[in-house]
């Protein structure tokens, strides 16, 4: 059974930073795609940050230049918030991808107020 936990959310001021981890567990292997997705209340889930099994990157437009996602070399992912926005307030879900199919984990909030 794969199990994907996330981590790292909560409560920051406008400009501050916050650093999302997600681990994978049980017997995944051979990941080609690791991904942050975000929905906030009355939104769709967007996609916020990608990264291949080659180390290529993509971001949503609205990140670009503040959020940076990683990867190491176990199961693990993370996702580099720096300069947040009150509209980068949701639930950031982490998800990963092999040939079997795709694993979600279950989110972390993020809210982002003064």
């Amino acid at each position: 059974q794969v199990q994907l936990v996330e981590s790292g959310g909560g409560l920051v001021q406008p400009g501050g930073s916050l650093r999302l981890s997600c681990a994978a567990s049980g017997s995944i292997v051979s990941i080609y795609f690791m991904a942050w997705y975000r929905q906030a209340p009355g939104k769709q889930r967007e996609l916020v940050a990608a990264i291949t099994g080659g180390g290529s990157t993509n971001y949503a437009d609205s990140v670009k230049g503040r959020f940076t996602i990683s990867r190491d070399n176990a199961k693990n992912t993370y996702l580099q918030m720096n300069s947040l926005k009150p509209e980068d307030t949701a639930v950031y879900y982490c998800n990963m991808r092999n040939s079997i199919g795709a694993y979600w984990g279950q989110g972390t909030q993020v809210t982002v107020s003064s």
